[in-house]
């Protein structure tokens, strides 16, 4: 009994010690963004003379962030209704019907996983000009849903597999077509696996930088990560104003996931207890 109460003990110092390696960077640079450039200079570590609110207005309007916003909201969102319509339907059927190429077409999903997605840049970059798709949204919103399908799918098939079969079969008794179930059953029943799969491609849809890099050229049409470069390129002596730049891009993410904690914890909860 005391030595598993002294793992558990090693274990939540080790998560704690982590923990506070991983804010401390975030905290010092929320603090950093309230202060003035010379307060900044002379006392970098430290918390701000005067909290300056209006570096968060003069970053918004200097670095265009009300663009770059719109883009990335637009791109992830785009994506992640794609790829979690695509992705439920397929593992739907993976899940609760057996046909003869399900196991090869289930385990090609799998193979994507293992698919360095950067290695593709140069094929995807000459696929989407000879399509006349280059310098659009749809650039990044295809990629991002085809190279998230196999994570989606792998995740909602070992979710939906542990229902019981009892399930379709009183919805067929009362009358329920395939899509029906799938509507009014299998997916509410799902919604903490899709809290997970949502949260995991909104982080990556929000934060990549390489496609939107290589696809994109236009500046109305960049994304929030090609903006924040663009702004910390060109205005390297404003730190404080990078650092208010870089605090609103990072307020979604934490109010995304806030929102969606509940679901993720069901999820994972539903997954210990029933694995």
């Amino acid at each position: 009994m005391q030595t598993s109460r002294g793992k558990k003990t090693i274990i939540h110092l080790f998560l704690a010690v982590l923990c506070i390696i991983n804010i401390i960077p975030i905290v010092w640079m929320v603090v950093g963004s309230f202060k003035t450039e010379e307060d900044f200079a002379t006392n970098p570590l430290g918390l701000p003379k005067a909290w300056n609110f209006s570096n968060y207005a003069e970053a918004w309007k200097v670095a265009h962030l009300g663009t770059y916003f719109w883009n990335s909201v637009l791109v992830t969102a785009g994506a992640i209704v794609l790829t979690v319509l695509l992705g439920a339907l397929t593992s739907f059927f993976l899940s609760r019907f057996r046909f003869r190429v399900r196991g090869w077409l289930y385990s090609l999903f799998i193979i994507g996983m293992t698919i360095p997605i950067h290695t593709t840049l140069v094929p995807i970059f000459i696929l989407m000009k000879k399509v006349g798709l280059l310098n659009t949204h749809l650039s990044l919103i295809l990629p991002y849903t085809a190279f998230h399908l196999s994570i989606t799918i792998f995740i909602l098939v070992g979710f939906m597999k542990i229902f019981p079969k009892d399930i379709e079969e009183s919805a067929i008794m009362d009358g329920a077509g395939i899509y029906r179930i799938f509507w009014s059953i299998i997916l509410p029943m799902t919604k903490p696996a899709l809290a997970t799969v949502i949260i995991i491609n909104f982080i990556y849809n929000w934060n990549e930088f390489l496609f939107a890099l290589v696809l994109i050229n236009k500046a109305a049409l960049k994304t929030l990560p090609l903006g924040l470069a663009n702004f910390a390129g060109t205005e390297t002596r404003f730190q404080t104003l990078q650092m208010a730049a870089l605090s609103m891009a990072l307020i979604p993410l934490l109010v995304f996931y806030l929102a969606m904690e509940k679901q993720l914890v069901q999820g994972m909860t539903a997954g210990a207890v029933k694995g």
